[in-house]
């Protein structure tokens, strides 16, 4: 059970993790996720996969093979210049309207998980993550060149800006659960 837990947090983290942030998220000693974490390190890196365990500086974290690079190089093109999706441009407008914002207050409003479309919008250049040390969680905007490519001189320029950015319901659904 913990192994799974790990393997999830692993597979849905976009940034490298310690042991010992793996294991309050898990509820579990350190040493137990140390030894999970070989375990997994050896079924992924040992095998012949698509994704592998890279560790760095006393930090883990799920990548792709660079084997595999050719395909996720097509992937990623193909992803950066498709059209948006609607899910895209809903998270990308609650971001403008609302940033910064937790991803939890994003998936708040969105009843949905956003851990993808918020890759794809970072990869994009259209939103930017940055680590709010007061809630000591990472909250996301919208960058310069979201703001420079809609003609805007500010964000408080979009379309009831003043209205939107404050709205009543949308707070009350991010209070809701804190």
């Amino acid at each position: 059970m913990v192994k799974n837990k790990i393997e999830s947090i692993l597979f849905i983290s976009n940034k490298p993790l310690s042991a010992k942030q793996l294991a309050d998220l898990v509820g579990t000693g350190k040493v137990e996720v140390e030894t999970v974490l070989e375990s997994l390190k050896e079924e992924y890196n040992k095998n012949s996969r698509g994704i592998k365990i890279v560790e760095h500086d006393n930090k883990v974290q799920m990548a792709t093979d660079p084997r595999s690079s050719e395909v996720v190089e097509k992937f990623l093109k193909q992803e950066l210049t498709g059209e948006m999706t609607r899910p895209q441009l809903e998270t990308l407008t609650i971001v403008a309207y609302r940033g910064p914002i937790a991803k939890m207050g994003l998936e708040q409003i969105r009843g949905v998980n956003c851990s993808l479309i918020l890759r794809n919008l970072l990869i994009r250049g259209l939103v930017e993550a940055k680590l709010d040390k007061k809630i000591q969680t990472t909250v996301y905007s919208v960058t310069a060149d979201f703001v420079r490519f809609l003609g805007l001189a500010n964000i408080t320029e979009l379309p009831d800006y003043e209205k939107l950015s404050s709205h009543k319901t949308i707070e009350s659904l991010i209070n809701q659960n804190k």
